[in-house]
């Protein structure tokens, strides 16, 4: 009996080895696509870019939660551009929120070369921008929220000016609105029912 038992205990561990054995194997002989022909992933085509995470804190009764707000924007550097605010408490997710944010945003800008094709001011709260062509080689003369906007706008030759609230979310919104105001001398022909000679 004492052999029985030696016996049934050293062929247990095979035996429940075996379904381990099995699962592991079971898609082995399943074919496998060769490289070529797997789906590649597309490319983003926008250019991504955070402006400012900041860490809002809010007074309730249990107590203060902490949240997290990103300003994004996006854009092809081609006259497409968007800008998007996310909340949340992660802040991946605060991230994340912003740029799908500013893609449902998206605008076009038009371009004259370099440069946009006129002057141009707006304002948001207390902040309050001003934009000017400017010469080929010139750069982008502005800085903090603006900057980043015009960047991933794809306008490389511009002056602008920023007047009161230096807050970036207000300045970078301030810059989006008046990026939405320019026109190029076919759309004003166009809506006063001219030609582009007669403008």
């Amino acid at each position: 009996m004492a052999d029985l038992e030696e016996q049934a205990v050293e062929t247990a561990p095979s035996t429940a080895a075996k379904p381990e054995q099995n699962r592991n194997n079971k898609h082995d002989n399943r074919p496998r696509k060769p490289r070529e022909d797997r789906p590649k992933r597309e490319a983003d085509e926008f250019e991504k870019r955070m402006i400012e995470l900041i860490s809002v804190q809010k007074t309730v009764m249990g107590g203060r939660t902490l949240s997290f707000r990103a300003l994004c924007v996006v854009g092809d550097k081609k006259g497409r551009v968007g800008l998007g605010i996310g909340k949340a408490r992660e802040t991946i997710n605060a991230i994340e929120k912003g740029f799908v944010e500013a893609k449902k945003n998206m605008i076009t800008v038009p371009i004259v070369g370099t440069t946009i094709p006129h002057e141009i001011d707006a304002k948001f709260g207390a902040s309050k921008v001003k934009f000017m062509p400017a010469k080929e080689g010139a750069g982008v003369i502005a800085g903090g929220a603006a900057r980043a906007v015009l960047e991933i706008a794809g306008i490389k030759d511009v002056t602008g000016k920023l007047y009161g609230s230096r807050n970036k979310v207000n300045s970078g919104k301030a810059t989006f609105e008046a990026l939405k105001k320019l026109r190029v001398k076919e759309q004003m022909a166009a809506k006063r029912g001219k030609t582009a000679e007669e403008v």
